[in-house]
C-alpha cells in the first residue's frame, strides 16, 4: 500500500503479511506497534509523559511531540539503534505511531488522522564537527552545534503534488521526501489510450500540477556555521545547509547558537542550478557529485546564548561557585588572573573584569530596554599590551568573536543581506555583532576603520538592535553584546600636548557609548622598565612550566564562573548607594563644566562629554561588581570602586585633555616653542653637547623639565638633533 500521510518517506511503499504469524520482528507494522507502545506506556514517576504531552500539544492546536533519545533507549535499544542508523524509515513509522495514539486516546478524529505528525527526536549524544562529518554519516543521525548566520525566508514545500494531463485528463499523485530534494513530472502520460477511438496520442511533457489539491508544509533552509572554538588556527569556519520543517520553520533566527540533530543527506545542487539556468550545460554530466546538508529534526538553542533559557548546573559547581564568591579578596584574584602575562595595568584589568560580569538588563513598563552590558575604549601608545587583553577576552568570555576594524566594514560588523545564487531570492546574513549576542566583541585597530562602518555600530552599542532595511527586507536584530575596543594615536605616539579628540580623531558620539576609556601612555620611567623587563624575561624563561600560579584562577573555571553569575545574579543598587551616586554625577557635571569655562577656546574644550549615559554607565560598573561576588544588592562599597575606576579612566583623560602637568594646553605648547628656539640659538650645526648638561641649562633658565624633554623628542624626531655616545650626548646635523 501507498503511504500518504506526508511524513519522511512519504513516497515509499510498504508491505505486510496476510497473517499475523507471518509478521517478521522488523517489520514496519511491528515497529509501528512498538513505537506506539512506548508512547503509551512510558513514565516517570507515574506521570504518562508523552501521553501528556500529546494531549498538551493537541489542545494547543499543534501536531508535535517531542521525544528524548535516552527514553527510548532505556526502553528499547533497539529501536533506539535503528533511528540513529536508519532514521528516515522509523522517524515515518515513529510519526505513525504517534497519529495512532492521538486517535486511541480520542484526542483527533478519524477524518484528520492522515494529517502529519511531527516526532522532534532530542538527542543527548556527542555533538560532531561539521569538519568530523563525512561519508560514512549520510543517512545516519548526527548532532551538529554551531552559530546560525543565514536564515532564508518560509516556501512551502510540496509533500504530495495532484498533477493532470492537460491532454487526456488523467490524474496523478506524485509522492516527494522532505528536505532539498525535488520531483521531475513524467514526460510521457501514463494513461492507457483506447484502441477504439481516434484520440492523437498525448505529447511530450503533458502534466500540469494543480496546486488547490497538492499538499504543502512549512519549510526554511538555514546555513549553520561552525562554532569558533572549533575553528583550527588559519583557517575559515565551515559552513553546512540545514533545512528545517513544520513546526521547527521560523524558530530560530541569525546569530542564535544551536545544537541541530538531524539527517545528514545529500542533494544534487547542480540540477538545482541547472533548472534555474534554464536546461543544460557544463555540470550536466556530473551527475555523480551531490551537495551535503542536514535535515533537521530537533533544534537545541545554547543556554549560553541570545535565548532565556538558564544553563545548568551541577550540585559540586555551584558549591565551589559559591565557595568562590565568599572569598574576602576574589576581586583582587580575579582581576590578577586576567591576562598574567601581562605586568602591571591592574586598572584596566579592573574594568575588563567589569564588562565580562556585566550589570543587570531591565525591562521598564514602557517597553523600553536598558542594557546593562559594559562597553571599554583602549587609547594609547602602540606596544602597551591592548591586543593582548582583546585576545584573552576572547578565550575567557563564554560568547566572544575578535575583530580588526581595518578588515571589518559595516556589513561585516552589523550583518549583510546577500542574493541567493541559486534561488536569486535575498538573505539575512549576521555579522560579528548579532553572532556574538550575549558576549563580547573584541574589536581590535579600532582608530582604522572608517567613519561610515564606525557609525554602523552607534545603534547596536546604546540600543543593542540592528535594524535592517534592505531590499525589502525590514527586520530587527539583537546584538546584546559588550564591546572592548583598542585604537592607536593619530601620530603614532600619544601627545600630552593635544586632547584626546585631536590625538585619537573620534566623534563625540562614539566617545559618549564608551563606558569606561582608558588613555594607555608608555611612559618613560627606569624603575618601572626594569620592573616590565624582569616580567616579561621570567614569562620567557617559565614557559613550559605552570601556567596558573597561586591565587589565579584558570581559564575555564574563570568562563565557567562569569556565566553562572550571569544567569543567577541580577543586582540593584541600595538607597544609600543610588543617593551617593547622585551627589557624585552632580559634582562630575559642575567640574566639568568649569575645566571647558577655563579651556577658553571652543578648540580646547574637553572632547569627551560627561552625560545621562555617563551615570548609567557608573551604575552597570557598580551592578557588575556586586554581580562578581553574588551579591544581589549594590552597596556603597561597590559605589566608591566604581567611581574610582570612572575616575581614573574617563575623567583622567577629560583632565588631562585640559591641563598636563599644572598648565594648560596653550601655555605647555607655548613654552615648548620658546625650549625648541632656545636650543637652535644655542646649538651651532656641527656642535655637540651631553645631554644632561643641555637639560640642567635650560631647567635653570625657567623652563620646567616636562617641556624640556617635550622639545628634545621634537628635535631628534624632527632629525635636527641626533644621539651620540650611547644616547649620552646630543649633536645639532642640520637646520
Amino acid at each position: 500500500m501507498a503511504d500518504l500521510s506526508g511524513g519522511w518517506d512519504a513516497g515509499r511503499v510498504t508491505s505486510t503479511a496476510v497473517y499475523p504469524t507471518e509478521q517478521r520482528a522488523n517489520s514496519h507494522v511491528v515497529v509501528e506497534r512498538r513505537f506506539l507502545e512506548f508512547l503509551r506506556s512510558f513514565r516517570i514517576d507515574n506521570v504518562f509523559l508523552y501521553r501528556d504531552q500529546l494531549q498538551k500539544n493537541l489542545l494547543l492546536r499543534e501536531r508535535f511531540i517531542e521525544v528524548d533519545m535516552a527514553h527510548l533507549l532505556s526502553c528499547d535499544e533497539d529501536l533506539a539503534s535503528n533511528i540513529k542508523e536508519r532514521p528516515k524509515e522509523y522517524l515515518a513509522l515513529f510519526e505513525k505511531a504517534a497519529a495512532e495514539l492521538a486517535l486511541q486516546l480520542n484526542l483527533i478524529d478519524a477524518a484528520t488522522v492522515a494529517l502529519p505528525f511531527q516526532v522532534m527526536v532530542i538527542s543527548r549524544s556527542n555533538p560532531i564537527s561539521i569538519r568530523e562529518l563525512d561519508t560514512p554519516l549520510i543517512s545516519k543521525l548526527v548532532r551538529v552545534p554551531g552559530i546560525i548566520i543565514s536564515a532564508q525566508n518560509l516556501q512551502s514545500k510540496a509533500t504530495m503534488l495532484h498533477i493532470m494531463c492537460r491532454s487526456c485528463r488523467h490524474v496523478k499523485h506524485l509522492q516527494i521526501n522532505s528536505g532539498l530534494a525535488g520531483v521531475r513530472l513524467p514526460r510521457a502520460c501514463d494513461s492507457t489510450p483506447d484502441p477504439t477511438s481516434n484520440k492523437p496520442k498525448c505529447p511530450i511533457d503533458p502534466y500540469v500540477i494543480v496546486h488547490d489539491k497538492s499538499k504543502f508544509i512549512d519549510q526554511q533552509v538555514l546555513k549553520l556555521q561552525e562554532l569558533p572554538g572549533m575553528v583550527p588556527v588559519g583557517e575559515l569556519p565551515r559552513h553546512l545547509l540545514m533545512t528545517v520543517d513544520r513546526h521547527l520553520a521560523g524558530k530560530v533566527m541569525p546569530g542564535m547558537r544551536v545544537t541541530a540533530t538531524g539527517i545528514f543527506t545529500i542533494f544534487d545542487q547542480q540540477a538545482g542550478s541547472r533548472k534555474a539556468g534554464g536546461g543544460g550545460g557544463r555540470g550536466a554530466a556530473a551527475v555523480a557529485l551531490r551537495t551535503p546538508y542536514l535535515q533537521v529534526v530537533a533544534l537545541q538553542v545554547d543556554p549560553d546564548g541570545n535565548n532565556n533559557a538558564a544553563r545548568t548546573f551541577t550540585a559540586e559547581e555551584e558549591e565551589e561557585f559559591l565557595g568562590m564568591s565568599r572569598r574576602p579578596n576574589l576581586y583582587a584574584e580575579f582581576t590578577s588572573s586576567i591576562a598574567p602575562q601581562i605586568y602591571g595595568s591592574e586598572d584596566i584589568k579592573k574594568a575588563i573584569a567589569c564588562l565580562l560580569f556585566g550589570g543587570s538588563k531591565k525591562m521598564l513598563p514602557d517597553g523600553m530596554r536598558l542594557r546593562g552590558d559594559v562597553n571599554v575604549l583602549l587609547l594609547g601608545d602602540p606596544g602597551t599590551a591592548k591586543s593582548q587583553m582583546l585576545k584573552f577576552v576572547q578565550k575567557v568570555a563564554p560568547i566572544a568573536v575578535y575583530t580588526s576594524g581595518k578588515g571589518s566594514s559595516a556589513a561585516g560588523l552589523t550583518a549583510s543581506v546577500i542574493r541567493d545564487p541559486s534561488t536569486r531570492d535575498f538573505r539575512l546574513e549576521a555579522g560579528a555583532m548579532v553572532l556574538a549576542d550575549g558576549g563580547v566583541v573584541c574589536i581590535d585597530e579600532f582608530d582604522k576603520m572608517r567613519e561610515e562602518d564606525r557609525v554602523a555600530i552607534h545603534e547596536a552599542m546604546e540600543q543593542q538592535t540592528i535594524s535592517i532595511a534592505k531590499a525589502g527586507i525590514t527586520t530587527i536584530l539583537n546584538s546584546r553584546t559588550s564591546v572592548l575596543a583598542a585604537a592607536n594615536p593619530v601620530f603614532g605616539r600619544y601627545d600630552d600636548m593635544k586632547s584626546p579628540g585631536d590625538n585619537i580623531d573620534f566623534q563625540t558620539t562614539i566617545l559618549s557609548r564608551f563606558d569606561l576609556i582608558f588613555i594607555v601612555r608608555d611612559e618613560h620611567d627606569v624603575e618601572r622598565d626594569r620592573e616590565i623587563a624582569r616580567h616579561v624575561v621570567n614569562v620567557h624563561q617559565n614557559v613550559r612550566q605552570a601556567d596558573v600560579r597561586e591565587g589565579e584562577f584558570d581559564i575555564q573555571k574563570m568562563r565557567s564562573y562569569i556565566s553562572y553569575c550571569k544567569n543567577k545574579c541580577a543586582p540593584r543598587m541600595s538607597a544609600q548607594a543610588a543617593e551617593k551616586l547622585s551627589s557624585h554625577f552632580v559634582e562630575m557635571r559642575q567640574k566639568v563644566r568649569a575645566l571647558d569655562a577655563g579651556a577658553g577656546s571652543a578648540k580646547s574644550k574637553t572632547a569627551i562629554p560627561i552625560t545621562i549615559r555617563q551615570l548609567e554607565a557608573i551604575i552597570r560598573i557598580t551592578e557588575s561588581l556586586a554581580k562578581m561576588t553574588l551579591s544581589n544588592v549594590a552597596t556603597e562599597r561597590h559605589v566608591d570602586e566604581a567611581i574610582r575606576l570612572f575616575n581614573h579612566s574617563t575623567m583622567s583623560a577629560i583632565q588631562s585633555s585640559v591641563e598636563v602637568e599644572g598648565m594648560s594646553r596653550g601655555e605647555l605648547a607655548e613654552e615648548v616653542e620658546r625650549v625648541v628656539d632656545h636650543i637652535r640659538r644655542r646649538f651651532a650645526v656641527g656642535s655637540s653637547m651631553l645631554e644632561r648638561h643641555l637639560k640642567q641649562e635650560l631647567t635653570n633658565q625657567g623652563f620646567s623639565a616636562s617641556s624640556v624633554d617635550k622639545a628634545i623628542f621634537r628635535l631628534t624626531h624632527k632629525e635636527v638633533l641626533v644621539y651620540e655616545e650611547r644616547r649620552e650626548k646630543v649633536r645639532r646635523v642640520r637646520n
